[in-house]
């Protein structure tokens, strides 16, 4: 295809009023017109011809240059490969038209062989926002990617070129978040030393003034810990993910970006030792606290009289999810086989409560339960129709077992701030109404459950994850572990001096060994014959 380099000038005929293009008398002096190009482009989808022009170089070889990396580009395609030549010939028209600077060899060789677009100028923050909108996953899911692209993708990197995309532009995303949490960390403590001195202050003036100054203090905020940010790098990953499927990119830098390393807090028993040290300072030893199997009790004893009592028993000793126990239905209850089935489970989403399916496979499952937790749901049931034939036409038919006491369905946040509320009024060590899930894998060990009946129990789909984060171990079971132990070595046969080690004896077994060794002596001599 033809193609060349041409010098102009934008000076008119006197007479005509027309520019003399390449005929001014004065394009032989050196300075004087620009250099511009024209090549000839592949012909469009309907087969009409087309044109690269630019102009405005200062020079010839500075055009030449140009007209040289179109040609390359030009020369990408087969010369029988007649969708890559029209391809091709689209991105350059555009190129011209925008006037845009023409686009890397070797980056447009790469998406050209991989068979990307060419022409597509997606942002990051466009293809989020349609790979969300077109994903066909649970509510709670797409509420969580959705919170994450709004709050930290778009703002930090939604402006970038999908394509152009780096490792570098991630770490430094998560890098401005760390240093943003320190700044809001940072405000929160001026904010509290502000509210404390609030509350010493006296004078109606000076009160006045310091609540004036806590007003214009930006509120208090929670910093994006480890565990969130991984939760970005997750979301991200997955778009990109399927950036990849769709060639619109060939490398995923979301995959090779290095974030800290999360530690999953262990649980911690609530022993009388940390009890008393909570008593003293307020301060929990860790945000995963358990109760023993006697703070459990004491719960549920302060709370047999309680209209959701029998939730609060499935979830201390069966150890339902809160949300799988708000949702649980009549019909998932088999009394008479003593099992219930876990279908369903009822979620907060902005502040709408839907019903889901379980949080995973492993989730939809059949617990057993065991006499006593039978009994406790007849009764349940026996009040619960008691109640609704009290209220008449008032009571809300929602399909739950467990309801508000005018049968509308539990929000799974209400539950919490009633459990939170029942556990202060007990005066007992405070725990998360998810924490009574974890205590009831520790009691079901504590019973000799074997871990792969927990797990199941608990609707895990990994043995990992429940040996690892849902079972702090009860002093009781430690202790039992160390006797038995101790016995297995104990109970060999061979008696030892406490304190020496398998290889030594007391004085005194010395002694006595010795005298034997010699009577013993004595008996193997020969009598003389008679």
């Amino acid at each position: 295809m033809r193609g060349s380099v041409f010098r102009r000038c934008a000076c008119r005929d006197p007479e005509t009023g027309k520019q003399y293009g390449q005929s001014c008398p004065k394009l032989n002096q050196r300075r004087h017109g620009t250099w511009g190009v024209r090549q000839e482009l592949p012909q469009d989808a309907g087969g009409d011809r087309r044109t690269f022009r630019r102009s405005g170089y200062t020079s010839a070889t500075e055009a030449q240059a140009d007209l040289d990396a179109v040609r390359a580009l030009l020369a990408l395609p087969e010369v029988d490969d007649e969708d890559g030549r029209q391809r091709m010939g689209d991105l350059l028209e555009r190129v011209a038209a925008n006037r845009e600077p023409l686009p890397d060899l070797e980056e447009t060789r790469r998406k050209f062989r991989s068979g990307q677009s060419l022409t597509a100028r997606i942002t990051v923050g466009e293809f989020l926002d349609t790979w969300l909108a077109g994903r066909k996953i649970r509510a709670s899911t797409i509420n969580r990617y959705g919170r994450d692209i709004r709050l930290h993708l778009k703002p930090r990197i939604g402006d970038i070129r999908l394509d152009r995309l780096r490792v570098s532009h991630l770490s430094e995303m998560f890098n401005a978040i760390v240093e943003r949490n320190i700044e809001i960390e940072e405000a929160n403590a001026l904010r509290l030393a502000a509210v404390e001195e609030l509350k010493t202050l006296r004078g109606r003036e000076r009160r006045r003034a310091a609540r004036a100054a806590l007003a214009g203090m930006p509120p208090f905020r929670r910093p994006v810990g480890p565990t969130t940010r991984r939760h970005v790098r997750a979301t991200l990953r997955a778009a990109l993910n399927d950036a990849i499927t769709q060639e619109l990119i060939t490398f995923n830098p979301a995959a090779h970006v290095e974030l800290d390393s999360v530690n999953r807090p262990k649980g911690l028993v609530w022993t009388d030792e940390r009890v008393a040290q909570w008593r003293a300072t307020g301060e929990r030893p860790s945000p995963v606290m358990v109760w023993t199997t006697e703070q459990t009790a004491a719960f549920l004893d302060g709370i047999a009289d309680d209209e959701l009592y029998a939730l609060f028993h499935l979830v201390a000793l069966r150890g339902l999810r809160r949300g799988e126990a708000c949702g649980l239905r009549p019909e998932d209850v088999d009394l008479n086989g003593q099992a219930l089935t876990v279908a369903t489970q009822l979620v907060d989403i902005n502040g709408e409560i839907e019903e889901n399916a379980p949080k995973s496979d492993a989730g939809n499952r059949m617990v057993a339960l065991d006499r006593g937790t039978v009994k406790v749901i007849r009764r349940h049931d026996k009040r619960q129709r008691k109640v609704r034939e009290e209220a008449g036409v008032a009571w809300v038919e929602s399909g739950r077992l467990f309801t508000r006491s005018n049968g509308e369905w539990i929000e799974p946040t209400w539950l919490s701030d009633y459990f939170d509320r029942l556990v202060k009024r007990l005066d007992l060590p405070p725990i998360r109404l998810h924490d009574l899930r974890h205590g009831a894998a520790t009691i079901a060990l504590k019973a000799g459950a074997e871990m792969k009946v927990v797990q199941e129990m608990l609707g895990h789909s990994s043995y990992a994850l429940t040996a690892d984060t849902y079972t702090a171990v009860l002093p009781e079971l430690a202790m039992e572990a160390a006797e038995a132990t101790a016995r297995l070595i104990s109970g060999r046969g061979t008696k030892r001096t406490p304190g020496l080690t398998s290889g030594s004896r007391g004085g005194k077994a010395s002694k006595s060994a010795s005298k034997k060794d010699r009577k013993k002596s004595k008996k193997q001599q020969v009598k003389p014959a008679a």
